[in-house]
């Protein structure tokens, strides 16, 4: 089994845990329509160390709930926020995401970005859909194949990895059949993977590996994290993250 404490130790300095930019972040505040809303109640799941979260409340006049299950990741958005004078508007929250203590119907909009595989699509987006309003937003990106052919061994890590990695119609279908409207669709350009958050997770492993003395345990978590690198600089036209915003229908 991974080590938690150790993959938190990797991730913890990380501007972002996962793919993705702050433009990608603007751009889906686009689609959403909720830009000039006032007073918005925004929930960001999965947050990590807070990117999103900061684009939400710079971006929209919102009150915005950071969760995330790992207490080390919302002390450094905490701190973010402070520098940032957005502390009054976000609060944090550790939670699974699985578990959330959110009373019914109480968001205009719920956010995940890059997150939503640890419960799963299907399973997310039904779970999530209680928590908005009538017509409250939601936007996620997942894992998504870019094309309907892959290579072999593309589609072999992957499907063990996430076997909820599918077409971005696939995944469109599955909005429709939870109870959404799907608003808009994109996929995250290469720079949200590599410059945004590959190079900088290369940069740390010296020091990741340092700190723990090259232990077996570490360097385990290395060598994956290289192997998904290799395979995503090889074969970055098939897979990559697909950001979906949809609208919860009415009952």
């Amino acid at each position: 089994m991974v080590d938690l404490d150790l993959l938190v130790d990797l991730h913890r300095d990380g501007e972002r845990q996962g793919p993705g930019g702050d433009d990608e972040t603007r751009q889906s505040i686009a689609l959403s329509g909720l830009r000039g809303a006032r007073d918005l109640r925004v929930a960001d799941i999965g947050c990590g160390t807070g990117a999103s979260t900061l684009v939400l409340a710079h971006e929209l006049d919102a009150s915005v709930v950071a969760v995330d299950l790992l207490p080390d990741f919302l002390r450094r958005l905490d701190r973010a926020a402070e520098r940032e004078r957005l502390g009054e508007r976000i609060a944090t929250l550790a939670a699974s995401m699985d578990a959330l203590p959110f009373v019914d119907r109480s968001f205009d909009a719920v956010w995940s970005e890059g997150a939503i595989y640890n419960m799963g699509f299907e399973r997310g987006v039904r779970a999530w859909r209680r928590f908005l309003k009538p017509e409250g937003v939601l936007a996620v990106s997942d894992l998504t194949w870019l094309t309907s052919n892959r290579p072999a061994a593309l589609e072999e890590h992957w499907m063990e990895e996430y076997p909820e990695v599918a077409t971005a119609s696939a995944k469109i279908a599955v909005l429709e059949e939870s109870g959404y409207t799907p608003i808009g669709y994109f996929p995250l350009p290469e720079r949200c993977w590599l410059d945004n958050y590959y190079r900088p997770l290369q940069d740390r492993f010296a020091g990741f590996l340092s700190r723990h003395g090259h232990s077996e345990a570490a360097r385990r978590i290395v060598e994956a994290e290289d192997r998904e690198i290799a395979l995503y600089e090889r074969f970055s036209r098939f897979v990559g993250y697909g950001y979906f915003v949809a609208r919860r229908d009415e009952d």
